[in-house]
């Protein structure tokens, strides 16, 4: 098979996973006593509520209140996440000072947080970004950290014999070189981010994804609740190739060890 024909079937690939997709789904929703809406069905509901407001806001604006949440708290995690995990990979004394405590908090799932971050905070919007932002800051943390221990130790070597202080080391050898796991450890906090707005939309809030999903439960909506789910799997692929674009720019050495 030559380049040409390899690359067609590449394109190829996803359609079949998709008419896969579709298809078991078809299958499952037309069983007996199924409580799986139909493609048909879902699209339908999909559209409606697309014009037809639900606790006086459409689809978008509801995707926006969500999208809104997410990207407050992923600036947060971004700029605070990366700051410790350069920290703890960066600095002996700092690793030893700081790392107990993470390690104590880190396994703590973000979920859990919920019930003290309303009683601290309330209900309004500050605990729902709270929620997002633990559960984005820790695979950011953890995945710089990690890109800083594993460089190369030739890359500081040639730094030093060069004459580079420990600055310059830094700013000039090491965080360039732990550029593609940072975006990678980004990727991964911004699908927790998703779950954790979700999971906290679906205990206190107005608007939201994560609200429509509970008020079709609550209704036996499950047409709204699946459409929901694939408004937030969409969402999140579409952040997440923004992501993988702007690693090519950020990253060019990365992509072109690949052709």
């Amino acid at each position: 098979m030559n380049s040409t024909e390899t690359k067609k079937w590449y394109y190829i690939l996803p359609v079949i996973s998709i008419a896969i997709l579709l298809g078991g789904w078809m299958l499952l929703a037309q069983g007996e006593n199924s409580m799986i809406p139909t493609p048909y069905a879902t699209l339908k509901r999909f559209l409606d509520i697309c014009v037809n407001p639900i606790s006086k806001a459409i689809l978008p604006v509801h995707m926006w209140v969500s999208l809104r949440r997410v990207l407050i708290a992923f600036a947060f995690a971004i700029v605070l996440g990366i700051g410790l995990g350069v920290g703890l990979g960066w600095s002996v004394t700092f690793h030893a000072f700081v790392d107990p405590v993470f390690e104590i908090i880190r396994p703590i799932p973000p979920i859990a947080w919920i019930p003290l971050v309303i009683l601290w905070c309330g209900i309004g919007e500050l605990p729902k970004v709270v929620i997002v932002f633990i559960g984005s800051f820790v695979p950011i943390v953890l995945n710089t950290y990690s890109g800083i221990k594993e460089i190369d130790p030739l890359l500081i070597n040639a730094g030093l014999v060069l004459g580079a202080n420990r600055r310059q080391l830094l700013t000039e050898i090491t965080l360039p070189a732990t550029t593609p796991a940072i975006l990678a450890g980004i990727r991964t906090a911004l699908s927790s981010g998703w779950m954790c707005v979700v999971a906290a939309e679906m205990i206190a809030a107005k608007q939201g994804v994560g609200f429509l999903i509970v008020r079709g439960q609550e209704s036996g909506d499950t047409a709204l609740i699946v459409a929901c789910m694939l408004v937030i799997g969409v969402v999140s692929l579409l952040l997440s190739t923004i992501l993988s674009k702007l690693e090519g720019v950020l990253c060019p050495w990365q992509f072109s060890k690949t052709k």
